[in-house]
């Protein structure tokens, strides 16, 4: 009985030690920060976006190299507005999007394969008229040839079909009239979160960034220190 007792502290032991590197991992990482590019001509407007908890990064719906309504239709939100100027896309576990409107409907099954790999993932897509910066929304500008990149890394997040276009998922589990969502590439996990996925975006186009990060916080820091 002592023998299964010591082992069962032990282990106890271990898995707290292991969150609590985790945990100091992510903060220490997140607090520091990689290069920002130095470009003469940054004239296309991006955005970081949080609800509190996951990134989006917002790009402008249509601009001289890409018209993002071409690949995320309009027709695919139950509002269809096409007034909307700006594209907010948020990577993530397919479970949680689809089936933890809030965090009260959160499954233990949905928590542990997001976290352990096991699960797929999806794109959430939401159209918005206009942007106001404030805490929780940041404008970051950008050259044509850096956009050119983040588009490359937004596109390359996608499952797409046979016709080379984003795989879109009919739901009920929209947000509200002016989003949908699309089959994502990779799985979410302990290591690679929503805002891992929207933090290497900002990498993608020599923007500043976490070295690591799981956490919205982390991002943010960055753009208010």
């Amino acid at each position: 009985m002592k023998k299964a007792l010591k082992i069962t502290g032990y282990s106890l032991l271990t898995f707290l030690l292991l969150i609590g590197l985790y945990l100091l991992s992510a903060y220490t990482l997140s607090r520091m920060s990689t290069d920002r590019e130095t470009v003469a001509d940054a004239d296309i407007p991006i955005y970081i976006l949080t609800n509190g908890v996951h990134t989006d990064l917002v790009v402008p719906v249509r601009t001289a190299q890409t018209d993002w309504s071409t690949r995320i239709p309009f027709g695919n939100t139950t509002g269809k507005d096409t007034t909307a100027q700006w594209l907010a896309f948020g990577w993530g576990d397919k479970g949680f999007y689809l089936e933890t409107p809030t965090w009260n409907d959160l499954k233990a099954s949905t928590a542990l394969k997001a976290a352990f790999n096991l699960s797929t993932s999806a794109i959430h897509a939401t159209y918005y008229r206009q942007l106001t910066e404030d805490e929780s929304c940041h404008r970051i500008m950008i050259s044509s040839s850096q956009y050119a990149r983040l588009v490359a890394y937004i596109n390359n997040s996608f499952l797409t079909g046979a016709d080379g276009m984003p795989v879109y998922i009919a739901t009920n589990a929209n947000y509200d009239r002016n989003d949908a969502f699309y089959e994502g590439k990779g799985s979410y996990n302990l290591f690679h979160t929503c805002n891992t996925w929207a933090n290497n975006g900002l990498k993608s186009c020599g923007q500043k960034a976490c070295r690591w990060t799981i956490f919205d916080t982390g991002i943010f820091y960055q753009y208010r220190k």
